[in-house]
């Protein structure tokens, strides 16, 4: 887990979810009204996190999963190849939403957030979005 000298503070992640994805309104959101921010300090190559994130889009999408940004993340992800990236984490006070962020390798610059729903999925195939 990363330390407040080597990552990005909570204020400051706030300050970074501008216009990146639809998802970064209700994740500044989560964050004002108490949700919890982790973000790690080590990097992990394009690769792995773009395949994370294109496998929870696809399985969000078959389970009919309510999301936000994680479409606009993976087209995002995709400019970033051959990159180191950083992640974190937004869980909202009320454990309604897990948001995930996704930086640059130094921390510094916010590329992408998303965010799923925790409920209990859809029996009805089709992802449901939040606007």
């Amino acid at each position: 887990m990363a330390t407040e000298d080597e990552s990005p503070r909570q204020s400051n992640i706030a300050a970074m979810l501008t216009d990146q994805t639809r998802a970064c309104h209700a994740a500044r959101d989560a964050i004002a009204a108490g949700g919890q921010v982790t973000v790690w300090d080590n990097e992990v190559p394009h690769w792995m996190v773009a395949g994370i994130a294109a496998t929870r889009l696809r399985r969000s999408l078959k389970i009919g999963l309510t999301t936000l940004g994680l479409d606009e993340t993976v087209e995002i992800l995709a400019q970033h190849r051959d990159k180191q990236l950083r992640t974190g984490i937004i869980d909202a006070a009320d454990r309604s939403w897990h948001f995930t962020l996704y930086f640059d390798a130094t921390g510094t610059e916010l590329l992408a957030c998303s965010g799923v729903k925790r409920e209990k999925p859809s029996k009805m195939r089709g992802q449901k979005l939040q606007l």
